[in-house]
């Protein structure tokens, strides 16, 4: 009995020295980032121009807010290199060959020229991730974007613009498939092992319970409750609306809770990653084009986050 219990513990001690007695664990730090979002409206409202206000409104205000991450929906693909220009001459980016993704949603949309969303980083960028959305029966094909940092491949930052259709094809609101697609997707992400921010114009508001699946049982007030999900809006403990946050369209939208207008622009973390206070603002909208800039407000927010390295 006791040469059995010495080999017993021989062959235990061994399995725990070679990393066989069960899963290590993985790694982990802990950092701040700042995300910021914006809809520009670049065909609707600026016809794609580069030279109305618009490209230094929106470069200025991601420098000012220190934002490590930027996501823009429905820029066009001139603008789009604008963009890349004017942070490039600033010096904002660690790395000048390396710091945005573009993907199109439609190839002309933009008097003959690309149209759809695009992602900035502070620090260089991985290989970029692109998955198209169920198609809403129109021109746009809705895409969600995605791109780790090189230098922390198991964070990754994201945008999608979601349909605002609510056609129902295959049994199911357009919008509601889309928003199901892109959280499934974050899901496989947060599987693997990735924390991942994601910031873009969802059409669909916190409270509605289209989007119960992705706010967290954490989150329960007055304005949004019933949740199901695993993550946190940035902006949803702001005072004002608690749960909800605040507007982010254009002034004189009543369609929103407490008072103001609808917030449609989202920035998500997986509760689960979340490792200390966070929060979110929704920014005035620019008059410097000319007139308002876009029908969307900026959002920002910042969160401190759990990643493995």
């Amino acid at each position: 009995m006791r040469i059995r219990t010495l080999v017993a513990g021989l062959t235990a001690g061994l399995l725990v020295a070679i990393g066989l007695a069960g899963p290590a664990r993985a790694a982990t730090v802990n950092a701040s980032y700042t995300s910021w979002t914006w809809n520009v409206a670049g065909w609707t409202m600026h016809r794609g121009a580069t030279n109305d206000g618009l490209i230094p409104a929106l470069a200025d205000s991601i420098r000012n807010r220190a934002a490590h991450f930027a996501a823009l929906n429905e820029l066009c693909w001139d603008q789009y290199k604008a963009v890349q220009a004017n942070l490039l001459a600033s010096g904002w980016p660690a790395d000048d060959t390396n710091f945005s993704r573009f993907e199109a949603h439609n190839d002309t949309a933009c008097g003959g020229e690309p149209f759809g969303v695009a992602i900035f980083s502070k620090a260089p960028l991985g290989p970029a991730n692109r998955y198209a959305l169920a198609e809403d029966g129109t021109s746009e094909r809705r895409k969600l974007l995605c791109a780790p940092l090189a230098a922390r491949p198991h964070l990754r930052f994201c945008t999608t613009h979601i349909t605002p259709s609510n056609s129902v094809i295959n049994g199911q609101s357009i919008n509601v498939t889309q928003l199901t697609e892109v959280r499934s997707r974050l899901d496989s992400f947060a599987a693997a092992g990735d924390t991942v921010l994601i910031a873009g114009d969802f059409n669909a508001q916190p409270h509605y319970g289209r989007l119960d699946a992705w706010y967290s049982p954490s989150l329960n007030t007055a304005y949004n409750g019933g949740n199901t999900g695993h993550h946190r809006e940035l902006d949803d403990t702001d005072t004002r609306c608690l749960g909800y946050g605040e507007t982010t369209v254009y002034d004189g939208n009543t369609e929103g809770l407490c008072g103001q207008g609808k917030k449609i622009d989202l920035i998500f973390v997986r509760d689960d990653r979340i490792t200390g206070p966070y929060s979110g603002d929704s920014l005035s909208i620019s008059t410097a084009c000319g007139g308002p800039c876009s029908d969307h407000r900026i959002l920002i927010g910042t969160v401190t986050v759990s990643v493995t390295v």
